[in-house]
């Protein structure tokens, strides 16, 4: 059975073009032009997965995120933007979006967005360890095994549930969000580079010139600090990504 997108792209030339090529891939494509016609299909039948406009008349894209969030609604979304300022599209982390394309994008790389949050939503697969990346990795630091409960740095995530707490605060976290902090737990003291992220996290990587790893870490790091608490995600410059308390 295909799998569902709903489609909300007020653009008729880029709706159109968009419906044609979704479908040719093998999708079930429901295409509207606004956001209340978004919201009521997405209520009526929901999708396995919404690509959404930013920039709509009345309802944008945006709006269509929070409410849908606001309900509980966890289907993942893509959202395609204009907008190219780091600000914009943590806007767009913040309604409760899992990933972003910047138009004008090509098509190739909306199919893997897609296959990359259609592959998240779907049974998890056995965790394979990265191996580190140039820092050598003392014994007691050694990736963790899969399991319901992972701890590392103050941090605590229940797998299964998709919570996560820094001490006693829990924590509001994205689909994406939640994803790059339970891969970083599990390998805690280990520097991952960002191709591992990428692949892990969106099954693909974007190249050297994408901003989307720094925008989604720079976003977790606000979620994660504390005033007087030492920062918990560190950058290795030129590699990649740690976390570790000190």
């Amino acid at each position: 059975m295909p799998q569902t997108v709903l489609l909300a792209e007020d653009d008729r030339a880029i709706r159109h073009a968009l419906e044609r090529a979704l479908t040719l891939e093998g999708y079930q494509v429901t295409a509207v032009a606004d956001g209340v016609e978004a919201l009521a299909q997405a209520h009526r039948t929901p999708p396995d997965v919404l690509v959404l406009d930013v920039m709509m008349p009345g309802i944008d894209g945006l709006q269509v995120c929070r409410v849908l969030r606001a309900e509980g609604d966890r289907t993942p979304i893509l959202m395609l933007t204009a907008l190219v300022e780091t600000q914009d599209r943590i806007a767009g982390l913040d309604a409760g979006a899992d990933d972003y394309v910047v138009k004008p994008f090509d098509v190739e790389e909306v199919f893997a967005r897609l296959r990359a949050l259609l592959r998240r939503t779907g049974p998890a697969p056995a965790e394979v360890v990265p191996v580190p990346v140039q820092v050598p990795v003392p014994a007691e630091t050694e990736a963790q095994p899969p399991g319901r409960l992972i701890e590392a740095a103050g941090l605590r995530i229940d797998v299964q549930a998709r919570r996560a707490w820094r001490g006693q605060r829990e924590l509001e976290l994205t689909r994406t969000e939640f994803e790059l902090l339970e891969l970083l737990v599990r390998n805690a003291g280990i520097v991952l580079d960002h191709s591992t992220i990428y692949d892990r996290i969106w099954g693909y990587d974007f190249g050297p010139g994408s901003k989307n790893l720094a925008v989604y870490v720079g976003y977790l790091r606000r979620k994660l600090d504390e005033p007087g608490a030492p920062q918990l995600i560190h950058t290795v410059r030129g590699v990649g990504y740690v976390l570790r308390e000190h």
